[in-house]
């Protein structure tokens, strides 16, 4: 089931850090109430594809909270439409310090197992640089389930899987550019060493391929991506 914008919209909160208030957008599920998941955004932002993965959560019974992880940056956009969009964002993405990101979603984390409307468990997902920081968050603090769709930091982050207890799925795309197969097959190494975890790679899909941009959009890995994160999911954080 895929929600629209207009189906599910977002409301925006703040998520208290030790240096101040972090903007966030949260998404409930019709029920009003539901397990969590923490949405951590690509380079892009909280781009409309992000919101619009949110609703998606939200609309299978999820509350969903997307940080705006650039607001230290005084939460800068990303035109999407630019033919440099991809230089605008690797550039802001730089801008970042990788432990205060870490720091930041933690935080929100944390904000979003506070929340009264999370019934149930509380768990991470992410795309791109949010795929890398889904899996560092769940190294460092207590989720019930971790997605990381083409981390982009995990070839240098595999030494923390034996920290992440949470049942985990990865999706990579085998012609990612970025994370070549000698990194993946090291990955999936990593992460296959703990039983209940799912490693999916995708032939001919890049990196970003879910993202529905036509630069990086694979429509058969997107749509087969989503089938396995819906199930992985509903096993691993139900709903209801």
């Amino acid at each position: 089931m895929t929600a629209s914008l207009s189906e599910t919209e977002s409301q925006k909160v703040a998520v208290a850090t030790a240096d101040g208030e972090m903007p966030a957008h949260l998404w409930l599920p019709a029920s009003g109430t539901g397990p969590g998941l923490v949405m951590l955004q690509e380079i892009f932002g909280v781009s409309d594809y992000i919101k619009s993965r949110s609703a998606d959560l939200a609309a299978l019974g999820y509350v969903v909270l997307a940080p705006e992880l650039y607001w230290r940056l005084g939460s800068p956009t990303v035109d999407e439409s630019a033919p440099d969009v991809l230089q605008q964002a690797i550039q802001l993405a730089g801008q970042l310090d990788w432990d205060t990101a870490v720091s930041d979603a933690v935080a929100a984390t944390s904000a979003l197992r506070g929340r009264h409307e999370v019934v149930g468990g509380v768990g991470v997902i992410g795309f791109c640089f949010g795929g890398g920081l889904a899996f560092n968050t769940a190294a460092v603090t207590e989720v019930d389930v971790l997605v990381s769709y083409y981390g982009s930091a995990l070839g240098g982050l595999v030494d923390l899987a034996g920290q992440v207890k949470a049942p985990s799925l990865h999706h990579f795309g085998r012609a990612d550019p970025y994370i070549d197969r000698l990194t993946q097959n090291r990955i999936e190494a990593a992460v296959m060493a703990r039983p209940g975890n799912r490693f999916e790679t995708y032939e001919g899909a890049s990196h970003a391929f879910d993202n529905p941009n036509p630069a990086f959009h694979h429509a058969e890995a997107s749509d087969a991506a989503w089938r396995v994160t819906t199930e992985f999911l509903a096993e691993n954080l139900p709903c209801g």
